[in-house]
């Protein structure tokens, strides 16, 4: 008969040295759970940069469909991109180091 010594190196020993290379090669491994983590935070990354991506295309069907039939939104926009001027109209540009 083994004694209570022999028997945990003998069989509980091992048992747990294989459990902690199982447990240590999934955590640290190759697509253990350090990989699904670092994965994990990559896709919400992803997943935000659509988000605005959708919102930054939303924003531009809307200035298309008012560029298409809005025609105050089309004089506004053409001034502001353009600079363009109604008749008889004067815009004043002053420095700002000169009121300094």
């Amino acid at each position: 008969m083994d004694s209570p010594k022999t028997n945990f190196f003998r069989i509980i020993l091992p048992g747990i040295i294989i459990i902690i290379l199982v447990v240590s090669w999934l955590a640290f491994g190759d697509r253990g759970i350090r990989w699904v983590y670092t994965m994990e935070k990559e896709r919400q990354e992803y997943l935000e940069r659509i988000k605005k991506l959708e919102a930054t295309n939303e924003e531009l069907r809307v200035e298309i469909e008012r560029l298409k039939y809005d025609r105050e939104y089309i004089e506004t926009a053409a001034r502001r991109e353009l600079g363009l001027l109604k008749e008889n109209e004067v815009i004043y540009k002053f420095n700002e180091e000169e009121k300094k």
